[in-house]
C-alpha cells in the first residue's frame, strides 16, 4: 500500500539536526527539480518584503516564514515525521509510531510538498513555507513542474500496490495515477451522519475530515494492513471498526471512492 498525504501549513518551529542534505532525500530522481525550486524560492524571498508576503499568500505577522525560506540551505533539519503539525498530523502521529509500524510508514507514506515534491517520513528537511499554488520566478506553476518530474518515479514506486490517496485538491495535480495504477487507487470522503427531527442526514465534514484521515491511516499502519485493492481496503477499514461504503468507478482505470461515515466528529 502507498499512502499519499498533503503537507500542513503548520510546522515545527525549528530543526535539531544537521543542515539539509538534498542528496540524502528519498526519490533522488527529484533532486534536480528540488534544486530549481529551492533556488527560485530563495530568489523570491530576497526581494521586496511586501511583494514576497503577497506572493507566498502570507500576512504581515508571518514575516518569519520568509526568513525560514532564506535559511533553507543552512538551517537545522528534522524528520518529516516530526516536522508537520496540524489536525491530520496530530491525529496520525507519525513521530510516535514504533517498531514495525514506523517501518511500514517509511515504506508506505509519501507526503507531497510544493518545495520537495514528495517525501518519506524519515527524510530530514528544515521548516519552510511554500504552498503548491505559489508561482515562483522563472518556474511558473508548481503542479505542472512536479507532475513532469514525478510521473515516472512515482508510477514505478506504486508498482502493483494499492494507492490510498488522501491528498487535498491543491496537491492532486502534482501526480495523477493513471492506467492500472489508477484502477488500484482509492480516495476517501468523510461523511458526518446524524439524525435531525427523526431524519437521518449526512454532510461532508472539512476540519474533522483531516483528523479522521489521520486516525485511519495510523490504524492501518499499526495493524499491518496490506490491502491490494480498494475493495480490500474497505474491508480492512471495516475490520478496524470504521463504517465504509464503496463507490466503484463508472469507467475503467479510474479511482474508487470510499465514504467513511462517522457519527461523532
Amino acid at each position: 500500500m502507498l499512502v499519499l498525504l498533503p503537507p500542513s501549513e503548520g510546522k515545527a518551529a525549528e530543526g535539531s539536526g544537521p543542515a539539509l542534505d538534498l542528496a540524502g532525500l528519498s526519490l533522488p530522481e527529484l533532486t534536480a527539480t528540488r534544486e530549481l525550486v529551492i533556488d527560485s524560492l530563495i530568489t523570491l524571498c530576497e526581494g521586496d518584503e511586501l511583494k514576497v508576503l503577497e506572493a507566498l499568500g502570507l500576512g504581515p505577522k508571518l514575516r518569519g516564514e520568509v526568513l525560514r525560506n532564506l535559511e533553507l540551505r543552512e538551517a537545522s533539519a528534522l524528520p518529516v515525521s516530526e516536522l508537520y503539525t496540524g489536525v491530520l498530523y496530530d491525529a496520525l502521529g507519525l513521530g510516535t509510531l514504533k517498531g514495525a509500524a514506523a517501518q511500514r510508514a517509511n515504506r508506505s507514506v509519501l507526503v507531497f510538498s510544493g518545495l520537495w515534491g514528495a517525501l518519506r517520513p524519515a527524510d530530514r528537511i528544515p521548516p519552510y513555507r511554500l504552498s503548491m499554488g505559489v508561482r515562483l520566478p522563472g518556474l511558473g506553476g508548481l503542479p505542472a513542474m512536479w507532475r513532469t518530474a514525478m510521473d515516472k518515479p512515482l508510477t514505478e514506486l506504486a508498482g502493483d500496490r494499492l494507492v490510498l490517496d488522501l491528498r487535498s485538491s491543491a496537491y492532486t495535480p502534482a501526480w495523477r495515477p493513471a492506467g492500472a495504477v489508477a484502477a488500484r487507487t482509492a480516495t476517501v470522503r468523510v461523511l458526518h451522519e446524524r439524525t435531525v427531527d427523526g431524519v437521518v442526514r449526512r454532510s461532508v465534514v472539512s476540519h474533522f475530515n483531516k483528523a479522521t484521515k489521520g486516525r485511519l491511516t495510523r490504524q492501518l499502519l499499526e495493524a499491518g494492513a496490506d490491502p491490494a485493492t480498494p475493495a480490500e481496503l474497505a474491508d480492512a477499514l471495516r475490520d478496524l471498526g470504521w463504517t465504509v461504503e464503496t463507490a466503484p468507478p463508472a469507467k475503467r482505470n479510474a479511482a474508487w471512492g470510499l465514504d467513511v461515515v462517522v457519527s461523532e466528529i
